[in-house]
């Protein structure tokens, strides 16, 4: 009988203290929120459509604060330090750092030489001579000083030389249409370092979005959802502060609209947020 009465003593300990755990409200649940959304999409043309099955990704940073963090981290290649690797003639490095490009094509690239630029740079006299000197609609200066034996007649040969770059001085000044197909020639010979240049930047580029990408998707990353099929989705038990409901570079389509969201939303201890995503708050996309 003294056994059962103390086993009887404990029994009724517990209830008490079970009784007394659940009248206290618990922390997680008074300092946790909830965010809800609905993201709609509008034409150019048309009513609002939900914007159905697509991943929304909770963030603790927004993500265009993300792609930046990832931009700071792959340092940009320097360009100086490309040209001077380059093998071209010192005159053409001077020329492309003087000019800050590399890229020796394009319908802009001719109008930076200038007649002393064929005169002076080995590679752009060479694809200027290559370019013109057997078309028959341009007539060209007469080249005497190659007739002359520099060793014999130093002297002619000077003169002659600098009088042909005179008169081809003129002729290209008078003639600007002779360098708009310099650019032909320099690819012919692989002068142009442009093409190089350009996939050392893509490299980059692919670096950082891969980065931007694994920063959402792990460092920044609070939660993910998908919405239904009426454009509705939800993250709950968030502990109170500040977010962003992004798709990161997944774009809701519906018609000609394509749009992407990275919208703050701040979370209060126990309350819930309400969003409304629409093309007014979306993120604009390049080239729309």
């Amino acid at each position: 009988m003294q056994k059962q009465s103390k086993f009887a003593g404990i029994a009724a300990a517990a209830i008490v203290a079970a009784i007394f755990l659940l009248s206290v409200p618990r922390a997680s649940a008074q300092q946790s929120g909830s965010v809800e959304f609905a993201a709609r999409v509008t034409p150019a043309s048309g009513q609002a459509e939900p914007a159905r099955g697509i991943t929304v990704y909770l963030l603790r940073r927004s993500f265009a604060d993300i792609k930046k963090e990832a931009d700071a981290a792959e340092p940009a290649p320097d360009k100086s330090a490309f040209i001077d690797k380059l093998e071209v003639s010192p005159e053409l490095k001077a020329w492309m750092k003087k000019h800050d490009r590399v890229e020796l094509s394009g319908p802009d690239f001719p109008k930076q030489i200038t007649a002393d630029d064929v005169l002076k740079v080995p590679e752009f006299s060479k694809a200027f001579s290559d370019r013109n000197s057997g078309d028959r609609t341009i007539r060209l200066p007469e080249a005497k000083y190659l007739k002359t034996d520099p060793k014999k007649y130093p002297d002619k040969y000077a003169q002659e030389l600098n009088e042909y770059h005179v008169e081809l001085h003129d002729f290209i000044e008078k003639h600007p249409e002779t360098l708009e197909t310099l650019d032909i020639a320099l690819d012919e010979v692989r002068v142009n370092p442009g093409p190089k240049w350009q996939h050392l930047q893509m490299e980059r580029t692919a670096r950082v979005h891969r980065r931007a990408m694994e920063l959402a998707g792990n460092t920044y990353l609070a939660a993910t959802t998908d919405t239904d099929l009426n454009g509705h989705g939800r993250f709950s038990g968030l502990p109170a502060g500040s977010y962003w409901l992004s798709t990161l570079e997944t774009e809701a389509i519906s018609g000609d609209a394509h749009v992407r969201w990275d919208f703050p939303v701040s979370v209060s201890a126990g309350s819930t947020a309400n969003v409304q995503l629409s093309n007014v708050n979306a993120v604009e996309i390049a080239g729309q």
